[in-house]
Formats: C-alpha cells, sequence, structure tokens
C-alpha cells in the first residue's frame, strides 16, 4: 500500500496511521491522495506495484497486473524499470493484460500499444513474452467478437487481475469505455467519442487519420480486480475528475463507476485536484489558516458565486458560506472587503515593465530601471503572441529592449500539405530564376517527394521537418516584425528535447538546460516571461519551463554570475491558450483597448500554418485567436464582475520567485 502521504491525503475516515481524520469526507466518494507533482505520484504507485510482485514471489503465485498506456503511466513505468535494474526486481511471475488497443492497427505502428508497452515496460524488463497480453489490433472483423470472449476467460483462468492501473479520458472515460458505457459491460469492440478522437489525433497527424474504433476491456472487467488505482495529471482532468469522484455514479462519466469498487484510490497531482472541493473551497471542508492568500481565494470566490462585487459582500454572505471564523479572526466584513479589493486594484497595470517616475510602491512592477531588458520565453513559436500579445507589444511601445527566445521548432504542428506547398515553392522559385544551390534545392526536393508518397502514420524525414521548422521560425520573425521588435531579438533555441521527429518528445537533457542558461546569460534580463501553462496537453510547455526554472536557479547560485545580473532579473510566468490563471492568483494583470486587442488577433494571424485545421490542436475546435480573445475578455469580465474596471480585456501574470 501507499503510505508515504500527508494525514489530509488519507482514504477516508482514516488518516495513514489509522485514526479518523475530518477531511473532504462529506464531497469525496473515492479515497483520493494528492502528490506535488506527477513524478512523486509515479513513484509511490510503482512501489505498490513491486511490493506487490514481490508478495505474489514470496507466495509462490503469479501477479496478475491489469496495465494501461497513455502518458499518465509513462513515469509508473519508467520507475518500475529502475526497480527492475536497480535494485533487482524481477517480472518473472508477471501476467499482465492490457486495457485496450485501436482497431485497426498493427502492432509496429508507432500509435499501437503493442509497441508502447514494449518501448516503455516490456523490453527493459524480464518478464517472458508469452506472460503478457495486449488486444489484437489486426483480428479481423468477423473473429472480434470470438476474441475477446477469449480475452476475457485468459484473465478469468490465470485468476483474475490483482491490480488494475487506470488513466482517465477528457470525457471521462476509463480503458476506451467512453461515455454511454454500461457498468455491466465486458471487453469488446467500442466507437471512440469524437473528443477522444480529437484528443488522439496529437499521436496521429490529423483527425482524419484516427481510428474510429477500440477493442476495452469492460467497466465489468476493470471493476472486477482486486485493486484499482486510477492515475490523472494536469488541469485539464479536473473537471472530470470532481465528477468521477464528488458527483453522482452516472454512465455519462464513466470514472464514476469507481465509487462502487470497494478498494480503489485515485493518485493525481495538485493540478488535476484543482476542482476538487477540499482545494478549491478548502474551508467549506475544514479548518483553514486564513492568511492573506487563502483569504483571496475565499473572497473573489465567494463574490463570484454570489454574482456580488466584493465591496457589496457581508457579515451574512460570509456566515452563510462557511466562511464565519474568517469573519471572527479579522472582523467585520468591510474592513476584509477593502483589503482585498485593494489588492486586486493593485495588480492593475498598463506598464508591465514598470512606470517610470512613479512610486512604484503598489505597482505590480518596479520603476526603475525605466528601460529594462525584457526575455520573453515562448515554447512554440507562437505562444509570444498568444498568450501575452498585448503585454509583448506594450513592452514595445514602452521603449524597453524586448527579446523573444523561441525554445522549440514547432515543427510537428505543421500540416504535411502546408509543408508541400512551401517545398513546391522553394523548389520552383529557384528554377524559374536559375538559382543552383545543389544541396538547398535536394533537400526540398526529397521533402517534397516523401510527401507526396507519405503514409499515414509515418515519421516525417529530417528534410521534412527542417522545411516544416523553417516555416514556423519564418513567420515568427513575421509577427517580430509586426509588434515592432527587430528580428535579430528573436533568438531560436532549437532545445534538442524537442527535435525527435516524433509527438512523444525526449526527457530534458543537460543540453536543454544550456541553452536557456546561454541565451539569459546573453541578453541579462531584468525581466523573465515564461510559458506556465500546465494545461498544454503536449507537454512542451512544462519541460520548457522546468528548463528555465533550472536554468535561473543555476545562475543566481553561481559565483561567477555578476551581482546585478540574476539580483534585478524577476521572473512573470503568463499561461497559454487552455486556461488561465486564477483570479486570486494574479499578481499582474495588463489591459488591452478594443483597438489592442485587435491588433493582437492580427500578430496571431501571422502564424498561417497554425490557422483554420490546425494538426494538434485537442478537443477544442476554436482557432488559437479564438481561445486567446475569449480568455482575455473572460478575464476582464472576472475582474468586472468583482467590481473592478471594465476592460475590454485583459492579460494575466503570476510572478515567480526563485
Amino acid at each position: 500500500m501507499i503510505t508515504d502521504l500527508p494525514v489530509a491525503d488519507a482514504p477516508n475516515n482514516q488518516s495513514v496511521s489509522g485514526g479518523p481524520v475530518q477531511s473532504a469526507i462529506t464531497y469525496e466518494k473515492i479515497p483520493t491522495h494528492i502528490y506535488v507533482d506527477a513524478k512523486a505520484a509515479s513513484r509511490a504507485v510503482a512501489h505498490e506495484i513491486a511490493d506487490l510482485i514481490r508478495q505474489r514471489q514470496g507466495e509462490g503465485k503469479p501477479c496478475i497486473l491489469g496495465l494501461a498506456t497513455g502518458s499518465s503511466p509513462k513515469t509508473v513505468y519508467a520507475e518500475l524499470v529502475r526497480l527492475h535494474r536497480e535494485e533487482g526486481l524481477s517480472f518473472r511471475n508477471v501476467v499482465s493484460f492490457n486495457l485496450d488497443e485501436y482497431y485497426p492497427m498493427e502492432p509496429d505502428s508507432l500509435q499501437s500499444y503493442w509497441r508502447f508497452m514494449r518501448e516503455q515496460l516490456f523490453d527493459h524488463v524480464d518478464i517472458p513474452a508469452a506472460n503478457y497480453h495486449v488486444p489484437d489490433g489486426t483480428i479481423r472483423y468477423d473473429r472480434v467478437a470470438e476474441f475477446v470472449k477469449h480475452y476475457e476467460d485468459r484473465i478469468a483462468e490465470a485468476g483474475g487481475l490483482d491490480f488494475q492501473l487506470l488513466g482517465i479520458g477528457g470525457n471521462g472515460h476509463i480503458g476506451f469505455n467512453e461515455p454511454g458505457s454500461l457498468i455491466n459491460s465486458h471487453t469488446r469492440l467500442m466507437m471512440l467519442d469524437h473528443s477522444t478522437r480529437a484528443a488522439a489525433s496529437v499521436d496521429f497527424g490529423g483527425l482524419p487519420r484516427t481510428p474510429r474504433k477500440a477493442i476495452t476491456m469492460g467497466v465489468a472487467s476493470i471493476l472486477a480486480a482486486k485493486r484499482v488505482v486510477l492515475l490523472a495529471w494536469g488541469e485539464r482532468k479536473a473537471p472530470v475528475l470532481k465528477g468521477a469522484v464528488e458527483g453522482t455514479v452516472t454512465e455519462t462519466n464513466p470514472a464514476s463507476y469507481l465509487q462502487t469498487h470497494p478498494n480503489v484510490l485515485f493518485v493525481i497531482d495538485e493540478a488535476a485536484a484543482s476542482e476538487l472541493t477540499r482545494m478549491k473551497t478548502p474551508w467549506l471542508v475544514d479548518t483553514v489558516v486564513w492568511d492573506n492568500k487563502m483569504i483571496k481565494k475565499a473572497v473573489t470566490f465567494l463574490s463570484l458565486s454570489l454574482n456580488k462585487p466584493i465591496l457589496k459582500l457581508t457579515d451574512r454572505d460570509y456566515n452563510d458560506n462557511g466562511m464565519s471564523d474568517l469573519l471572527a479572526q479579522y472582523g467585520q466584513a468591510y474592513d476584509i472587503n477593502i483589503d482585498v479589493f485593494n489588492q486586486l486594484q493593485h495588480t492593475i497595470t498598463g506598464w508591465p515593465g514598470g512606470k517610470p517616475n512613479a512610486d512604484d510602491t503598489n505597482r505590480p512592477e518596479r520603476a526603475l530601471p525605466a528601460k529594462k531588458r525584457c526575455l520573453i520565453f515562448s515554447p512554440h513559436p507562437d505562444d509570444d503572441i498568444i498568450s501575452m500579445g498585448g503585454t509583448f507589444q506594450r513592452l514595445h511601445d514602452q521603449g524597453h529592449e524586448v527579446h523573444v527566445g523561441y525554445q522549440t521548432s514547432g515543427n510537428i504542428a505543421v500540416a504535411d500539405d502546408e509543408a508541400l506547398r512551401f517545398a513546391d515553392y522553394v523548389v520552383d522559385f529557384n528554377r524559374q530564376f536559375g538559382i543552383k544551390s545543389p544541396e538547398a534545392t535536394r533537400i526540398f526536393q526529397d521533402a517534397a517527394a516523401y510527401l507526396r508518397a507519405k503514409k499515414d502514420n509515418e515519421m516525417d524525414t529530417d528534410e521534412v521537418r527542417r522545411v516544416k521548422g523553417l516555416i514556423r521560425m519564418g513567420e515568427a520573425k513575421s509577427t517580430c516584425r509586426f509588434v515592432g521588435v527587430s528580428v535579430d531579438n528573436a533568438h531560436f533555441m532549437n532545445m534538442p528535447f524537442y527535435e525527435t521527429g516524433k509527438v512523444e518528445k525526449s526527457p530534458l537533457s543537460e543540453a536543454d538546460v544550456k541553452v536557456v542558461m546561454d541565451l539569459i546569460e546573453k541578453i541579462k534580463p531584468h525581466q523573465i516571461y515564461a510559458a506556465g501553462d500546465l494545461a498544454d496537453p503536449h507537454g512542451t510547455h512544462k519541460v520548457c519551463l522546468d528548463a528555465i526554472m533550472e536554468a535561473v536557479h543555476r545562475l543566481k547560485q553561481s559565483d561567477a554570475t555578476p551581482e546585478y545580473f540574476m539580483k534585478d532579473c524577476w521572473v512573470w510566468l503568463y499561461r497559454g491558450a487552455w486556461a488561465e490563471w486564477d483570479v486570486s492568483e494574479i499578481q499582474m494583470a495588463v489591459p488591452m483597448s478594443p483597438d489592442q486587442l485587435m491588433k493582437k488577433r492580427l500578430g496571431i494571424f501571422k502564424h498561417q500554418s497554425q490557422k483554420d485545421g490546425v494538426v494538434y490542436q485537442g478537443t477544442d475546435s476554436r482557432e488559437f485567436w479564438q481561445r486567446a480573445e475569449e480568455r482575455n475578455r473572460a478575464t476582464a469580465g472576472i475582474y468586472n464582475r468583482l467590481g473592478l474596471a471594465e476592460y475590454e480585456a485583459m492579460e494575466a501574470f503570476v510572478r515567480w520567485k526563485f
């Protein structure tokens, strides 16, 4: 069992030591452990699996595991591989059955779950090949019914699943049991929901290439396991997790069926837990420490939920909504309201680089130096304009020296037909004007030839990736020119972790951190802007942020760093196209007029390859400019609902202090 958890995260009615606790028990219907990050959570789950394997070995019995695929369990498998290599954990007695497989699907395809399991686990441990089973995506359609029955029979003959590992889809699916699946469903062929296919299209290079069906173990098959552990990471899983953990059991959220299991545990990170009652409104479930952070969170939530401006909240509003102890500690609502209102008002500034010759006591940024060196880190070549385009423009207009570090090439997000059009243009241009550059022409000719013959699911060649990267680079330069920033201040970093040619990226390496450190040391910025958007479905933003934080940490600790350099450098985090900071977290809000918002839209339009049919757009069908505008307008709307000035739109930032 997992034991290295704080008391507040213990299963219902028990702490780790077995005593009663009063926490989110009245809300949470499934035991849920919350970790700071996915790495720590995955390590704990891996050790529970390892303990079970060893226990069965000691009993002379096989250990029957139900395994999952996708991004959620990767770190679990990595830790199991480490335990095998470094601590002698043997998998000789393990028999595994995977949840699902796309249909149809060849086992050696890049997207095959057979291949995934071999690459992530099976090829790195001593499990006998005859002991692991994954549904067959090549079975003839007229034999599927026979196959799925045989798959269930094999599990039963093995003695049933001792442990089932699960992830959760954005619509609540477990395995590929989509909304509408019945609690008594067994292994079967399943039509995939559109949202599931849209999310998976990241791996297949677009929705048209994504399978419409999958073979999956059923809900009843999962519930028959003796132990079930579900993993979930990131903000995008937060709403559906809340429904599964705190809502009613319903076929519209298949994960909610796990409420009926006697030995289930959800293991999630803080981002995925953000919508749970104990995280979103902790004062409703337990005694809290009413520090300034908690007061802002509670007062803004109360104001928005009651649809009353902060300055109109009354003592009764506080008492009727679980905040009477706040009044008892700090006095009447009027005083608390004024304090929180003033804090929010002080976050609003039209001077993101600081206002010269002004009292900066209550401003989010320093007045000095009046002209700052600003370094915007953009994970993809369009995140700068999408996420903080208004602030980007304002920094330049107000005379600051603005640089942009484009951390990755973004080449995988360029559609094949867009790259083919570009390659054909270059070849035709060279031919028409008699330009003789054999090597350059060959690169574009080879790229065009490959794209014309490319089959679904084939990896891009180096030439194709270079062409796609050039497209994104040209668009980024066009945006800089549009804002007014010299293209000499556009730095294309091409961090190595990204350049795999696949959606699956390499882990963050020393080379990645060095690229970031080198640029920071070159610019010596007073301000760094970085993407703090952990809802990014591809994970690229998270890796890029980790590299920045590690680089900043090292530079701050370095004796060789000039004193003024890191001492005067502030780091501001922005969010991407998928989410925004909670209003209680925002420390700088930069308002935009209608004209400024329109100019931001035109800047986003410079990224023509990302307009219309974006390859990796996930389940959200809106174009990036639409997402950005709606998010920025929503942020301004929240400030207005809280009783502050009404603006057309706002971009929000949180300061990260080393």
